[in-house]
């Protein structure tokens, strides 16, 4: 069983930005989604993904990931996925013993910048970088299926 402990952060300021290892262009689009899984494609510029999440318990996910040639990928984003794109750029950085994961959008949801880290157990300690803002782990909003459905940008 894949599982997925991934806590989701706000940042306060782009301090960030200095110690970022690698940024990588993303975009995704969901073939399902709902409040207790998702169905998504991913790709990269020589990459892509079929996706499978769903909701176990707390901040624990099921997660399934399946490489896909690149050329269906770009198919299924333009022919088969609802809303708009989720596009953003994915920035790596590592501290301490975690790496985090700075999704900076762009499209629809320009503008808003998410920090992830992913975990071992729910009640596994980390540092907590000095850019750093307040947890959304539990805004549903911040969940890139929801931003595929109602953008940033369409929040008041």
């Amino acid at each position: 069983m894949a599982l997925e402990i991934e806590r989701k952060f706000l940042l306060h300021s782009d301090d960030w930005r200095a110690a970022t290892n690698s940024r990588v262009l993303m975009r995704q689009g969901y073939l399902s989604s709902g409040s207790q899984s998702s169905v998504r494609v991913r790709m990269t510029d020589d990459q892509a993904w079929l996706n499978l999440k769903a909701r176990r318990s707390g901040r624990t996910r099921l997660e399934y990931e399946y490489p896909i040639p690149h050329a269906d990928a770009d198919e299924i984003l333009r022919y088969l996925c609802s809303g708009p794109l989720v596009e953003k750029y994915r920035h790596e950085i590592i501290a301490g013993p975690h790496l985090w994961e700075i999704d900076e959008f762009i499209g629809a949801n320009a503008g808003l910048v998410v920090a992830e880290i992913e975990l071992s157990s729910e009640e596994e300690s980390f540092d907590r970088p000095a850019w750093l803002g307040r947890e959304v782990t539990e805004d549903e909003r911040y969940y890139n299926f929801n931003l595929a459905q109602r953008p940033y940008r369409e929040w008041k």
